[in-house]
């Protein structure tokens, strides 16, 4: 074998290795027991749209979100650990997508989808929704429909979906009945 053809067959083997390496990025459908990945509870329990993270090194296994404004959030948040490869939303504006069901096969890339910010409608988990749409339109006919603004990706501010927000009680989530309420479920545990 030449050098010249030794040196080509070496780099075809490189670069193929290469292309196993890479991580597939394709969406993932949601299961019985796909779990949300702050609630930890199962995400077809839960209307409204979802969103879904893949990070670096963890192939075929997302991070899935009860509501789109959490994935917001959490692409935003300084903890994270690894590296977001892909968002994916679901397309409010695909045929047979509902609030109930908001759909398989649907996902979009969040860096292209229009959302609407403001709505009537809540998420998943009862706080304010980024409402995902592949089109501009269909995103401009929710916001007629439902109340709202339209923002792209980039232009979704911090505090949108950063900061508390009012639950539907119309006070903001206070944690500090929870916390209550556990002290005394403890104490009960301890006195019997």
């Amino acid at each position: 074998m030449t050098r010249l053809a030794l040196m080509l067959a070496l780099s075809l083997t490189l670069s193929a290795c290469k292309e196993e390496a890479a991580q597939d990025l394709t969406p993932v459908e949601m299961t019985a027991e796909t779990l949300g990945h702050f609630c930890q509870m199962n995400l077809l329990e839960h209307p409204g749209p979802k969103a879904q993270i893949h990070l670096e090194g963890l192939p075929g296994v997302p991070l899935y979100f009860s509501q789109v404004r959490d994935a917001l959030a959490y692409q935003r948040m300084p903890e994270q650990s690894l590296p977001i490869l892909a968002i994916y939303v679901n397309d409010m504006g695909a045929p047979g997508a509902s609030w109930e069901v908001p759909g398989t096969g649907n996902w979009i890339p969040a860096a292209t989808a229009f959302y609407v910010l403001g709505s009537a409608r809540e998420g998943g988990m009862g706080a304010p929704e980024a409402v995902p749409f592949a089109s501009r339109d269909e995103a401009l006919a929710f916001a007629k429909a439902e109340g709202g603004e339209v923002m792209t990706f980039d232009a979704i501010p911090e505090e949108a979906v950063l900061a508390p927000v009012e639950m539907s009680t119309g006070t903001a989530h206070d944690q500090s009945g929870d916390e209550d309420d556990f002290a005394d479920r403890l104490r009960a545990i301890h006195e019997h």
